[in-house]
């Protein structure tokens, strides 16, 4: 969106200390960090089922409506977080939303009933990294960078994947070794060191600091604060579901959040658990998914830019629920060259759709399309958070999660089938700037 500048000489960046390495790329380093804490923070539900099914009592079902709700609220959040950063800025946002997780996570240690691990970990944390979602690093990117784009992007959605490697094994080690209340302290903690880093070196644009954008010609002046960005992301909403576009795109990547960080990401380690594994293990497992994830994203991304990506996610979401299939009776107390290749495999497949789901919304919905991704989001969260919920329900009525992976299996060939339905349009602009 182009923002109202005077008609006078273009505007000079002030002088200023050359630097060497651009300004951008220390923001755009803040924010990778940021992100893969938010994704720590994210994980840690899944090491937490077991231990307070057995200090409390508590059902699986329970605890995992508690991770529903947290899963749910970071995709709804998604779509109004950009909004807010437009009115109040990236750090102050930021920064709030680590002090929040600090204190779900922390709180959590003198809990004693059910509704205030909903409260804590559900509500919370929940709001706190809905605010460091996709939107953060596409307003990261598209202030700072006009060039490079791609790049940075791609690396900001791979930090999610590197905060699970980074801190699934640590934190299952802490949890089988220490319990799981010095784990989520060690969250609080983690939260609470970002904020500094920050409030020091995070800026809100460019012209804060009188640089110009990474690859830009002309030095770009701060925009006024917007105040009808919410109301035009709920604008954008409201036409768009009114095409069967959206709910085909809405629909995949629902399965998809579904079969990713609300079914592997939550109930993997204690299906292996079931099974004999430790903990520890079955994290590690968990972690490596994570390492192939940054690789399959960045694939993803190759293949979309020469590849039809109604068919990519055909393809991804077929192999996917096949995968799904065989996971039953690859579960065990060890690790052998089986699991291990299903391990790689879903790594490689777990946010693959994200670049060609992001392609199909820029050609059918042209310049609204990022607030559209945004809704697309939080329908991937959505997916993930009801099966989050749903998964620990089976596992209380048939004492195994053999059905939930059967299940997610069959979504995903109906995700495969919608998304060769989903039709070639020309961009279309479904509502107008609400100033």
């Amino acid at each position: 969106m182009t923002q109202g500048t005077s008609a006078a000489a273009p505007v000079q960046a002030p002088p200023g200390r050359r630097h060497r390495v651009h300004r951008a790329w220390f923001v755009a380093a803040v924010t990778f960090v940021t992100i893969t804490g938010a994704a720590a923070f994210r994980s840690l539900p899944g090491l937490f089922i077991d231990p307070l099914h057995q200090e409390f009592g508590w059902s699986r079902g329970t605890i995992g409506a508690a991770v529903s709700i947290n899963l749910a609220l970071y995709g709804l959040t998604a779509p109004f977080a950009a909004a807010l950063m437009d009115r109040f800025g990236i750090r102050r946002v930021v920064a709030a939303a680590l002090t929040v997780i600090a204190l779900g996570s922390g709180l959590t240690v003198w809990m004693t009933a059910a509704w205030q691990l909903l409260l804590c970990w559900g509500l919370l944390v929940g709001l706190g990294t809905g605010s460091m979602a996709l939107a953060f690093a596409a307003t990261v990117t598209n202030r700072w960078f006009t060039e490079r784009r791609g790049l940075v992007s791609g690396i900001l959605t791979a930090a999610s994947a590197s905060g699970q490697l980074i801190f699934l094994p640590l934190l299952s080690w802490v949890v089988d070794r220490h319990g799981w209340r010095p784990a989520a302290v060690t969250v609080a903690l983690t939260a609470l060191a970002v904020v500094p880093l920050v409030w020091l070196l995070l800026r809100d644009h460019p012209a804060d600091v009188g640089a110009k954008p990474y690859g830009a010609r002309e030095f770009v002046p701060k925009p006024p604060p917007v105040t009808g960005a919410a109301r035009r992301t709920l604008a954008i909403l409201s036409s768009s579901v009114r095409t069967g576009t959206f709910w085909l795109l809405a629909g995949t990547f629902a399965i998809c959040g579904a079969s990713t960080n609300g079914l592997v990401q939550t109930h993997f380690v204690p299906a292996e658990h079931d099974h004999g594994m430790p903990v520890t293990t079955a994290a590690s497992l968990l972690a490596v998914i994570g390492v192939f994830d940054v690789v399959g994203t960045i694939a993803s991304g190759w293949f979309t830019d020469r590849f039809e990506p109604r068919r990519l996610l055909a393809v991804y979401y077929a192999l996917r629920g096949m995968s799904l299939l065989f996971l039953p009776m690859l579960l065990g107390p060890a690790v052998h060259p089986p699991m291990l290749f299903f391990i790689v495999f879903y790594g490689l497949d777990w946010v693959a759709t994200v670049p060609p789901t992001l392609a199909l919304c820029r050609e059918q919905f042209g310049e609204d399309s990022a607030i559209v991704f945004g809704w697309v989001l939080a329908s991937h969260q959505v997916g993930a958070a009801v099966v989050a919920y749903l998964g620990g329900v089976a596992r209380d009525v048939f004492g195994s999660y053999d059905v939930v992976w059967y299940a997610s299996g069959t979504l995903c060939a109906a995700a495969a089938l919608m998304s060769l339905v989903i039709r070639r349009t020309t961009p279309a602009v479904l509502a107008p700037a609400v100033s």
